[in-house]
């Protein structure tokens, strides 16, 4: 078989439904091997578009979406959406056309260094120019994309390439990481500093979406009584409607949620991703203790220095610490919630014109279902949506926070409807 067909094997042994892109004359012996194969090609208007239906599926499932594109403009057109997949830890494989090789070390039509542009905004990449390792690169694309932290990853085909034949290769074992159990020793050092705490506080971002961890959130935040503050991309986490909710922090300038910070002197991250919020925001005397609780280590920064950090599966790192932490007697942010819930109901019923944004958000969520989602675009309304519209559920408001890419709204709702066409969307 050629190597594009053995690509189109691959994907197919990953479990991919959907590629999302533009055809072009360097990847139609990849079309061609698709015509035959159950993956659905989604014809989009552009290959931003693309890129961001790749994403928004990514997030929303945690396999891979992909995204595919010719050569020269129509790679470069990717670059905006794939980007923001890798900061916002969605995992993408982004495949290209190129070029032949007897072409490429000279000037030629539409080509261009496609690997090297796209080492900047991703993960992993790679040029396919040997057919006996297709399977291997498909398969660690797939890998490095879906493996915490999740991102994009790029494989670059070049026509002549995707037309040879490669015998003796099939699509290699799609293997999956088990759930990984915290340190004991780690575990005991975040229960004396949380029983300790006289005013701790949770801040739970998207990794802990990623992690399925949102129960395990609730249950940890009830049991301790601990309030929970959510990062733009960790809406639902916990119920906008539960008492020990702060509802979402991350804006640049100072809003009610940080008067919960500037008060803690324990303030337990868990899934929180620095590309959201900079530490130095609601740390900046670099004052508090903070117990980093996630699947990956902690990032270097000087208002980020934890002092014990629980590595491995979310969900079991707070079951083992709840099941020993000592209750926090505190209730100081209780005023603090107070005060944000009357913020929103004052607008409730406003009939001034034009509408404000609170009573828009408010009216929209009175239409939606608990379960339906809604993806916001990327502009100053999308401050509104993360600090207005009240959530309940873990991934039912989408919010590009990382890179924050214009653009993201209308073919991430496209693709939330496909993956989930049972539910009402809106952008």
């Amino acid at each position: 078989m050629k190597v594009a067909e053995l690509v189109v094997k691959c994907l197919e042994n990953e479990g991919v439904k959907y590629i999302f892109g533009i055809p072009g004359e360097e990847n139609l012996d990849l079309m061609d091997a698709l015509i035959d194969s159950e993956i659905e090609f989604i014809l989009t208007r552009h290959e931003q578009g693309a890129a961001f239906m790749a994403d928004v599926y990514g997030r929303l499932t945690g396999k891979a979406g992909v995204c595919l594109s010719t050569l020269g403009p129509g790679a470069s057109n990717l670059v905006t959406g794939v980007a923001d997949a890798n900061m916002d830890r969605a995992p993408v494989v982004a495949i290209t056309g190129q070029a032949s090789l007897d072409r490429m070390h000279k000037e030629s039509h539409q080509s261009m260094d496609i690997v090297g542009l796209f080492s900047y905004i991703t993960k992993w990449n790679t040029q396919i120019k040997i057919p006996g390792i297709t399977a291997e690169a498909v398969r660690k694309a797939f890998k490095v994309a879906e493996t915490e932290k999740p991102g994009a990853t790029h494989i670059d085909l070049p026509e002549d390439v995707a037309s040879m034949n490669v015998d003796g290769h099939e699509p290699l074992l799609a293997q999956f990481p088990y759930e990984t159990e915290p340190l004991h020793t780690q575990v005991e050092r975040a229960v004396k500093i949380i029983s300790e705490a006289k005013y701790p506080i949770i801040l739970a971002g998207n990794g802990a979406i990623r992690g399925k961890a949102s129960e395990a959130i609730r249950d940890f935040a009830q049991k301790l009584n601990i309030p929970v503050a959510e990062t733009f991309m960790g809406k639902g986490l916990i119920s906008d409607d539960h008492e020990l909710s702060l509802r979402t922090v991350g804006l640049q300038a100072k809003d009610y949620v940080s008067g919960g910070f500037d008060k803690a002197d324990v303030v337990i991250t868990v899934g929180y991703d620095l590309v959201e919020y900079d530490p130095a925001r609601w740390n900046p005397d670099r004052d508090k203790k903070i117990v980093h609780i996630d699947m990956t280590p902690a990032e270097v920064d000087e208002h980020y220095i934890v002092a014990v950090g629980v590595l491995g599966d979310i969900s079991i790192s707070l079951s083992e610490i709840v099941a020993k932490a000592r209750p926090s007697q505190a209730d100081y942010t209780r005023t603090l919630r107070e005060l944000i819930v009357k913020e929103f109901e004052d607008y409730r019923c406003d009939g001034s014109f034009p509408l404000k944004p609170q009573r828009i958000l408010y009216d929209l969520r009175e239409t939606l279902r608990p379960e339906d989602i809604v993806i916001s675009d990327v502009g100053v309304h999308k401050i509104w949506v993360a600090r207005v519209f009240a959530c309940y559920e873990p991934n039912t408001c989408i919010i590009s926070n990382g890179f924050a890419s214009m653009g993201i709204g209308l073919p991430g709702a496209i693709a939330a409807k496909m993956i989930y066409p049972e539910k009402r969307w809106y952008r």
